[in-house]
Formats: structure tokens, C-alpha cells, sequence
């Protein structure tokens, strides 16, 4: 999960999946004292009135100072994003965007958020867009001084729904066998954990609502993090560069998978080993 500790913002985006309401508050806490004392600007960002919220930080050091000065902010959910309706993926990244700027202009280090969002994702059509948001805001963080926690209730949802929002987070608290987030240097995304043939489906709906685009006609993945790949997942792949007219370059410390590009004849695939 991320650290906690006070630093300048860096890029930070986990998915952090609970039972316990009295435990997620106590994150919370921590997670926004931590941006204050870094001196970012901080949200809270989850269903209820502004009065409810404030109750749930009671823990919280300085925090009515804070809310004078505007450090830190409470949103209801619906006012951060389309409450339950469909999530326009752009949109919120652009709206997260003007927020970041403005609190870079306001003085603050950058922004940090906390986000219960499970209500914008109990449907099918709404987790197939917040999922493709979820991984547009990764990509966006990656590169500017945004992070945030996005916290999902299991009480609410299914396992198999949890791990479609998990796997698209860099950190998560789950058991989510792999994890598909943004890149960084050359590597348009990274690949983390293991893909076999358990998660083959999630992985294809993962890859479809990432939709990676190649640079120059190749498409770099980091997988140096990745354990575990079947064939199913290469062939995967390998279907995505034919759609983008492009070449997925397929950067391991493992060799199996070159062995495996070989048998299967999959032009479309380049392994290269680094250590």
C-alpha cells in the first residue's frame, strides 16, 4: 500500500479494499495527516454530508485549521464525480487535473486524495467505466504531483468486482494475482504478479480497458515484475499489437516467455530478457 510517511507527492495509486468502517476512517487519517504534513492539499472524498465526513475525521491533527485554510477539503461522493451514473473516464481525469493545478497554484505541494468509491461501481457498464478511468488517472499520476487511496466496501461488492477495480492499481490490498498499471521511461505500462489461466478473462477485460497504445509502432511493457505468464496471455498480446498495427515488446527478467513467443509463432511479440 502507499507509504504513508511525510514526503513531497509522488506517484502513488492503490486500491484498498475493506469490511471495517472504524478501520477505514483510521486510514484515512493517516493518509491525509500524512499530504498535511507534506504539505499538500488533501480530500475526502465519500458518500454523505460535509457534516459526516468531518465527524469521520475527529482523529485527524489540526483538522479544523486545516479545513479553514483549505489544506484539506470533504467532498461528497457525488460532488467528485457523477453520482451513480456512468463515469465519463476523460472527464474526471481532466477535472482531477484542474484540481492538481489549482492547488499547485494555491501554495500546496500537490494533491492527495481519499476516495470511498464504491457506489460508482456496483453496476457492470458503471466498473467497465471506472475502470478505464482508474487506469487514465494512473496513467495521468505517474507523471504529475497527484496521488490517491480508492477504497471499495466488500459488504457492497462481489470478490470478482473488487479484483477488477484491484488489478488496475500499482498497490492494492488484496489478493488480486496480478496487477496492469501505468509506466514509467519507455514502458507505456507495467505488468506485475502472475497470469495464468485463472484470471485470463480478467486479464483480457484489464487489457481492453487499459487499451495501450504503441509509440513509433511498438508498444514496450515492462514485466519484470510479472512471475507468471501463460500462453493464453501472450496470445492475448499478441492480438492487441495486430489491432494497433504495432509490435508489443515484452521486457522480462524471465526467459520462459521468449521460449513460449517461439512455439506459439507470434510475430506480433518481441521477449527481452534484462537482468
Amino acid at each position: 500500500m502507499t507509504s504513508d510517511s511525510a514526503s513531497s507527492t509522488a506517484y502513488g495509486h492503490a486500491c484498498l479494499a475493506y469490511d471495517d468502517p472504524a478501520a477505514l476512517d483510521a486510514r484515512a487519517v493517516a493518509h491525509l495527516a500524512a499530504g498535511l504534513a507534506a504539505g499538500e492539499q488533501v480530500w475526502l472524498v465519500a458518500p454523505g454530508d460535509t457534516d459526516s465526513l468531518t465527524r469521520r475525521l475527529d482523529r485527524l491533527p489540526g483538522r479544523d485549521d486545516a479545513l479553514r485554510r483549505r489544506a484539506l477539503r470533504l467532498l461528497p461522493v457525488e460532488h467528485a464525480y457523477r453520482h451513480d451514473e456512468v463515469v465519463d473516464p476523460e472527464r474526471q481525469v481532466r477535472a482531477y487535473a484542474r484540481a492538481t493545478t489549482e492547488a499547485l497554484a494555491a501554495g500546496y505541494t500537490g494533491l492527495r486524495v481519499f476516495a470511498e468509491a464504491t457506489t460508482l461501481v456496483r453496476s457492470v457498464a458503471q466498473r467497465d467505466a471506472f475502470t478505464r478511468y482508474e487506469h487514465l488517472i494512473d496513467r495521468w499520476m505517474r507523471h504529475h504531483p497527484m496521488s490517491a487511496v480508492c477504497a471499495y466496501d466488500r459488504r457492497e461488492l462481489s470478490e470478482a468486482a473488487i479484483a477488477e477495480l484491484a488489478c488496475m492499481h500499482p498497490e492494492t490490498n488484496t489478493d488480486a494475482l496480478f496487477r496492469l498499471h501505468a509506466g514509467g521511461g519507455e514502458a507505456v505500462v507495467e505488468l506485475a504478479g502472475e497470469l495464468d489461466p485463472s484470471n485470463h478473462r480478467l486479464f483480457a477485460a484489464a487489457l481492453d480497458r487499459a487499451d495501450p497504445r504503441p509509440v513509433d509502432g511498438r508498444l514496450v511493457l515492462d514485466a519484470t515484475g510479472l512471475r507468471f505468464v501463460d500462453h493464453r496471455s501472450l496470445l492475448l498480446l499478441g492480438d492487441h499489437a495486430r489491432r494497433h498495427d504495432a509490435t508489443v515488446v515484452l521486457r522480462t527478467s524471465r526467459s520462459a516467455p521468449a521460449r513460449l513467443v517461439e512455439l506459439l509463432d507470434l510475430h506480433e511479440v518481441r521477449v527481452e530478457v534484462v537482468r
